[in-house]
């Protein structure tokens, strides 16, 4: 047997000896936590007094995987398959990319102005959690979502049917010079979006857990076209919002002044750059003030 006990306690022990080079111990008792939990069925209370339980060997085989898994940089969310967000439980693969906390903090700011009868569209929706947590949150509220990946249509369905959130999900491609088919013109409150935009150079600077399983399409664009997906959706929102309709996106950090720039030249105003809980500029609200 690959630990001393089959006790939780001892499972604890193999996981820090394992992966404590990998991960910090606070990051190593939040994935514990949460792997004990889901397997044993165990509540927070539970997993308090837990240290003492025996386990099976069918467990303790699902627990060795999990630190296998680990060592090889898989995401632990995608080990897991879910992960949390806006207060919502969603089904996480490889299929999309795994929501991240500043994306939460966009969610808020569009919280901040929207209204319960608005209609809403989030544009490379992923997983999504924008879409989701949003019509969560506002449930008289039409939301709608698009993305060209086929697979992550698929995982956003599987969500919206778990979480029975009203959302329609459509398959278009955000860089088309096309609207997507099933909307028209001056029809859309609030437009949101989380695309593409880490140039390719920054490859370098990204861990293994991010590179080697997440993705790519959802994560990278060319090094000469950083902002592609930014005009080409800014573009649809001309159309698409009313008047003084608000666009909401999730920015690179680096390219903040340029991405406004690219924004108000397409004609909005009141553009602003919004900083996330690290201090970095990760958000920009534009509003759109009159109808073509």
């Amino acid at each position: 047997m690959f630990v001393q006990t089959n006790s939780i306690q001892a499972v604890k022990a193999y996981f820090k000896e394992r992966l404590q080079q990998q991960f910090t111990e606070s990051e190593l008792k939040a994935m514990l936590k949460v792997a004990i939990c889901e397997r044993l069925n165990l509540s927070s209370a539970d997993y308090l007094l837990c240290d003492s339980n025996l386990l099976s060997e069918s467990d303790l085989l699902y627990f060795r995987s999990i630190v296998k898994r680990l060592q090889t940089n898989e995401p632990f969310q995608y080990i897991i398959g879910k992960t949390e967000f806006y207060g919502l439980e969603l089904k996480c693969d490889k299929r999309a990319l795994i929501p991240r906390p500043e994306t939460e903090e966009l969610v808020e700011w569009v919280m901040e102005v929207a209204a319960s009868e608005n209609t809403l569209i989030d544009f490379c929706t992923g997983s999504g959690c924008i879409a989701l947590a949003l019509k969560n949150e506002l449930p008289n509220a039409t939301v709608l979502a698009t993305d060209y990946s086929e697979d992550a249509l698929s995982l956003s369905k599987e969500n919206a049917k778990v979480l029975k959130l009203d959302v329609e999900f459509f398959l278009h491609n955000a860089l088309s010079t096309h609207l997507p088919s099933t909307l028209t013109e001056q029809s859309i409150d609030i437009i949101v979006s989380n695309p593409p935009y880490i140039p390719e150079l920054d490859k370098q600077e990204m861990q293994a857990n991010v590179l080697d399983f997440e993705p790519h399409m959802a994560l990278f664009v060319e090094n000469d076209k950083a902002l592609i997906f930014y005009k080409a959706i800014a573009s649809h929102a001309a159309k698409l919002l009313k008047k003084n309709g608000l666009l909401f996106f999730e920015i690179h950090e680096r390219l903040a002044l340029e991405t406004k720039e690219a924004i108000e030249a397409l004609g909005f105003i009141d553009v602003e750059i919004r900083k996330d809980l690290q201090g970095k500029d990760r958000m920009i609200k534009a509003r759109f003030p009159s109808v073509n």
